[in-house]
């Protein structure tokens, strides 16, 4: 094996210069990571690597990455991981190794249209309920807008990248008055302002660059959907892998309203007048039937379809086909497209392919419909039963694929995770039971390079087993007792980690009445940065929330000595989606519950329990009030899911430690 052995060596060296050159320490299981993911990219085998907070996994990948001879993508599930990677590690790292001989550092971000500011739309006006383009936005969101427009102006004039995240503050509904989706756009040959576009430009950087970063959503599109986005590549890294598979989902899932297809009808008037018929008024009909189809259904997951509802949206699909068709051929050439007429072409098109594959009644897909709430209307949503099914046929085999995360061992193996991914457990490297089919066989390794914290000195997870088995009515007294205790013994520095809105509000209303000297803030009463930013800044504060604090907040050092967690987060039963998944894995002979339910949870408390140490010298506890983890069968698998913290059921000596953790 002198070819990898050659390949092993010079990953090594630069991964060593790297992490000289920035300042760091070597880490072990950094180096096995780096080395084993140059192997699968040479050998083009697929790889799943779980590597703890704190291993660098980011060098890991990418310096493997930059040496690999062919093009790589990275795609993160976060924002976050995306700037960290292309503002700081990608930087740094092409600095670092900028000596290395013909090693090939070009990169690029890629990201869907809409997350680009589009100037035919900021320059010509957005188009109102008749299709005319309005120059100026009305209301109380103009001033955002056009300072918006004017941001926009300057990245165009400074060869900026016209990307939503580097925009003045604004709202989603402010963002969409300058920024379009791929229906709504002109296309470059015919946008007066093709050469200019920044989504364009963004596209023609990554077709140049041997690395790009973008996002699961839009891997899912390029790969799954076949809607190319991505330059051609032949391995992809995926972080954050524990989320793929609902980013995912994500991407797959449509919707429909009944104020969608009217929009759409009174859209198209203008641009069908000459037709035969009332191609408009027609799909406007066809909009007032599924309203009465969505009065006569309940909400929730329809697992048989109405007559009323079928033939509903069937009308509505034919509808939309015909009022499409109805629309005049452009007769403009390069440079002339209208704005107005394909931007509301685009609108009946989306209301045709949703309202078709909701017709279509596949079994591959899950139909629900959504509560109207407040301003919100009711929605028909579809979705995907499984997602592992499609990446498996149109990505894990066409791609060599890399998955990391810190949490990819569920119960202490891969399969779990594996299976959802596409990956089967009989085809992995060194398993004791052959392939079924070894000339389909997707060949793949897992490896666990470990974490540089020893959680078992480091923390302890302590579970509240005298308390009552949680109840559907949310916390209890005997819950909220048990969490101003805790929070008292420490004197804040506390992360709740909740199942629901109303339990996180209810746990800090309890707090605050009876620890008033502490300040406890609730997710919702302000923006997360800002909330995160107050937790660090005072030691005697709690930070109660749910899933975003779950997964997306980093808070090293002493601010965050307690994480509690209310309850075994399983998905609601009323879930539509995982509710169907669940009923399937049954109907297929597997356990359901464990396969869907408990993994989902086990998956989230890894994360949440995640929060707790983030670096060598942090020290805390993990209190999980819900007895059912220590008397459960289930719960040995969601314990082997999380850290190797020191575990215990005494609450007298957990409040001891956290006693001891407030005065030191």
């Amino acid at each position: 094996m002198p070819e990898t052995d050659t390949a092993t060596t010079s990953v090594a060296t630069v991964l060593a210069q790297a992490v000289t050159a920035l300042g760091g320490q070597q880490r072990d299981g950094q180096v096995q990571m780096a080395t084993e993911v140059a192997d699968a990219m040479e050998e083009g085998r697929h790889l799943l690597v779980q590597a703890g907070t704190g291993t660098g996994k980011s060098l890991g990948y990418l310096v493997p990455a930059m040496l690999h001879d062919k093009r790589v993508v990275v795609a993160t599930a976060t924002l976050a991981l995306q700037h960290q990677l292309v503002e700081r590690d990608l930087p740094r790292l092409v600095e670092a190794v900028k000596d290395v001989p013909g090693l090939d550092t070009s990169y690029a971000v890629l990201k869907g249209r809409s997350n680009y500011a589009c100037l035919h739309r900021i320059r010509a006006g957005v188009p109102d309920d008749q299709g005319t383009l309005v120059d100026v936005p009305m209301g109380s969101m103009a001033e955002k807008v056009l300072e918006l427009r004017a941001w926009a102006e300057e990245e165009s004039e400074q060869s900026g990248s016209g990307e939503r995240d580097n925009a003045p503050r604004h709202t989603d509904r402010e963002w969409r008055q300058v920024s379009v989706n791929h229906r709504e756009c002109l296309g470059a040959a015919k946008c007066p302002f093709g050469a200019e576009c920044f989504a364009e430009l963004a596209k023609e950087k990554a077709q140049r660059s041997h690395l790009v970063v973008t996002n699961h959503s839009l891997l899912a599109i390029d790969a799954i959907e076949e809607v190319p986005m991505i330059p051609d590549y032949d391995t992809v890294v995926i972080d954050e892998a524990h989320e793929l598979t609902a980013r995912v989902t994500q991407a797959a899932t449509d919707e429909l309203a009944v104020s969608d297809i009217e929009r759409a009808a009174r859209r198209s008037t203008r641009w069908t007048e000459s037709a035969s018929g009332d191609p408009a008024g027609d799909l406007e009909d066809a909009a007032g039937a599924l309203a009465e189809a969505f009065e006569a259904t309940p909400p929730g997951r329809i697992d048989q379809v109405s007559q009323q509802l079928s033939d509903a949206l069937v009308l509505v699909r034919d509808a939309a086909r015909a009022c499409v068709s109805a629309y005049p051929r452009e007769s403009g050439g390069e440079g002339e497209g209208d704005a107005g007429r394909t931007q509301s072409k685009g609108m009946v098109q989306e209301v045709f392919v949703n309202a078709e594959r909701m017709a279509a009644g596949s079994q591959a897909d899950v139909l629900w419909l959504g509560e109207a709430r407040d301003r919100f209307p009711a929605r028909l949503h579809v979705a995907p039963l499984q997602v592992w099914g499609p990446m498996r046929d149109k990505l894990l085999t066409d791609k060599t694929v890399i998955f990391t995360s810190a949490t990819l061992m569920l119960g202490g193996e891969f399969g779990a995770v594996a299976t959802s991914l596409g990956l089967k457990p009989a085809e992995r490297i060194g398993s004791q039971v052959a392939s079924s089919d070894p000339e389909n066989a997707l060949p793949w390794k897992g490896i666990d390079v470990g974490s540089p914290f020893d959680y078992g000195q480091q923390s302890i997870l302590y579970v509240a087993r005298h308390l009552p088995q949680p109840g559907r009515d949310g916390l209890g007294q005997a819950q909220l007792d048990e969490i101003c205790d805790l929070v008292d013994a420490l004197d804040g520095r506390t992360l709740g980690l909740f199942s629901s809105r109303r339990a996180a509000e209810t746990a800090a209303e309890a707090v605050r009445a009876r620890l008033p000297h502490l300040t406890t803030l609730a997710q919702g009463d302000a923006q997360l940065p800002e909330l995160a930013k107050q937790f660090v800044e005072d030691p005697h504060t709690c930070l109660f929330g749910t899933l975003s604090l779950w997964q997306g907040l980093d808070v090293p050092g002493d601010t965050c000595q307690l994480v509690i967690i209310d309850r075994i987060p399983f998905p609601r039963p009323d879930d539509p989606l995982m509710s169907a998944r669940q009923k399937a894995a049954d109907q297929a002979g597997g356990n359901g519950f464990m396969q869907v339910a408990a993994t989902h949870a086990a998956l989230l408390m890894a994360q949440g329990a995640g929060r707790l140490i983030r670096t060598t010298t942090d020290r805390g506890i993990v209190a999980v009030l819900d007895p059912r983890l220590e008397t459960a069968r289930y719960g040995r698998f969601l314990k082997a899911s999380l850290p190797p913290m020191w575990s215990t059921v005494d609450p007298g000596l957990v409040r001891q430690a956290l006693k001891r953790l407030g005065e030191a």
